[in-house]
């Protein structure tokens, strides 16, 4: 085949470097916003802080192109501040976040005089050991691993024993490798004095499965025991951790959440107020001595000379960069009051108190429509950013729900389908727990035109398990 040319006309759309800067601020919380405004004010040297109006009556200084491209040979001794006496001592901080669940493990296991073989085994071991403080990795693998990494030949049979040394750690049931053994080996650390503990290890040792399976009538038939005392053996093992690893409190990690919201919205005598959570962000602005030197370096007859050409490039694309960043934020400001004024008109009833059956059915493209937004860019405002209300701080993308329709034609939100079956379902005989298909009845009785399967949904996204395993005595 012959080769040859020939002009193809293309209609291409490509996001220029501001947009994606737009884009990439739009997408951050509150927090992390202050933390990238930060980055750039380092990265970037004609950013900086905005200063308070006692701060703005100085006089900024002159600084000359010559002295910022010797910024390298400047003297030692401007380098450093002298603002001590001689009396000052450096006293160091300690920072302590107390042991680690494998900190406390070790420091156990070095109290039983196992041999430095032993030790460095059960080192790994306990090194392999999850958060929840499972142990979920089979002892094959595990050899095999040692064996590449350490370089100790060992065997699953080994390994077993020292597990079983680590078992005998607290907190209780550590190192278990599935539910029924972490149970068990909690039991085995508790005096068997009473008929109930005896009667619930008999349970979690012969019959398991059809306790998890809540098989309750087969059991007490099995186990040719009355109601009560079935009742109370299920007392003592719910007194037990499904997680030992949770048992450990001194640990150095925080796992409790902290968040902060984007929008404060305050409501008083009928009259909503609205506005931007900035207290920790920084306002940023262009520092105006670099502004300053480019005047000087430029002269009235806009020439540049060639030695100070590298100079004014540099410092004039950081000016731009720092003009396409404070506008980033302000366009990030003003598109989040924008969509959160228009998720608050489209949401009143709701924001007065918090009734959640107030809510009216919402999707992105709702508030799109009224915002002239993108429905991608309502998306990335509402992921991940808080609203701190009277009654509390709400995730804004929780408020967005799914249409359903009643038998008299009117549209109400998901969440009311979801309270009535919180409702019916705390409300339930917990002895005959209602099916899924009785909910469905329940609600199709009260006008509401739902499937068994939306039914089986909805359940599941409250985190509600099916009617078996809801089964209680």
């Amino acid at each position: 085949m012959a080769i040859n040319q020939k002009q193809v006309l293309s209609l291409q759309q490509k996001l220029s470097p501001q947009q994606i800067q737009m884009i990439k601020l739009l997408e951050l919380p509150a927090v992390q916003l202050e933390q990238r405004i930060k980055q750039e004010i380092e990265e970037n040297i004609v950013l900086e802080e905005e200063e308070h109006a006692s701060d703005e009556e100085e006089q900024p200084q002159q600084i000359s192109v010559d002295e910022y491209l010797r910024e390298d040979d400047t003297p030692s001794y401007k380098s450093r501040i002298n603002n001590y006496s001689k009396d000052d001592k450096q006293r160091p901080v300690y920072l302590t976040e107390g042991r680690s669940l494998p900190e406390y493990l070790l420091e156990q296991l070095g109290y039983r005089n196992l041999s430095e073989r032993d030790m460095k085994l059960a080192t790994y071991l306990v090194g392999s050991i999850d958060e929840d403080g499972y142990l979920r990795r089979d002892l094959e693998s595990v050899a095999d691993d040692i064996a590449f990494t350490v370089g100790i030949e060992t065997s699953a049979g080994e390994l077993e024993r020292l597990l079983g040394i680590i078992h005998e750690l607290e907190p209780a049931g550590i190192g278990a490798r599935d539910l029924r053994e972490c149970l068990l080996l909690q039991m085995a650390q508790q005096p068997m004095d009473t008929r109930p503990k005896r009667l619930a290890r008999k349970i979690l040792t012969n019959y398991f499965d059809e306790f998890v399976k809540k098989h309750y009538e087969k059991l007490m038939s099995r186990l040719q025991i009355s109601e009560d005392d079935f009742r109370d053996a299920i007392a003592e093992i719910k007194r037990l951790s499904p997680k030992p690893g949770n048992l450990y409190v001194e640990g150095g990690t925080d796992t409790t959440p902290y968040i902060v919201p984007d929008f404060l919205l305050d409501y008083q005598d009928g009259h909503f107020q609205l506005s931007l959570n900035s207290y920790n962000v920084p306002e940023v602005r262009i520092n105006r001595r670099y502004m300053d030197m480019i005047r000087e370096m430029v002269g009235s007859g806009g020439l540049v000379r060639e030695k100070d050409r590298e100079a004014v490039q540099f410092v004039k694309s950081k000016i731009d960069s720092a003009k396409w960043f404070i506008s980033a934020i302000k366009q990030r400001h003003d598109t989040l009051m924008r969509t959160m004024q228009t998720i608050l008109d489209y949401q009143q009833e709701y924001f007065k108190d918090g009734d959640k059956s107030k809510l009216r059915p919402m999707i992105l493209k709702d508030i799109a429509d009224r915002t002239g937004l993108d429905v991608s860019t309502i998306s990335r405002v509402v992921n991940s950013k808080y609203v701190q209300t009277q009654f509390g701080i709400i995730l804004l993308k929780s408020l967005f729900s799914e249409a359903m329709q009643t038998d008299s034609g009117e549209e109400v939100s998901s969440y009311e389908i979801k309270n009535i079956l919180q409702e019916c379902i705390d409300e339930e005989d917990k002895r005959k727990p209602l099916t899924d298909e009785t909910l469905m009845d329940i609600l199709n009785a009260k006008g509401y035109r739902i499937a068994r399967r939306t039914v089986a949904k909805y359940r599941e996204m409250l985190g509600i398990p099916v009617a078996r395993l809801r089964k209680q005595i």
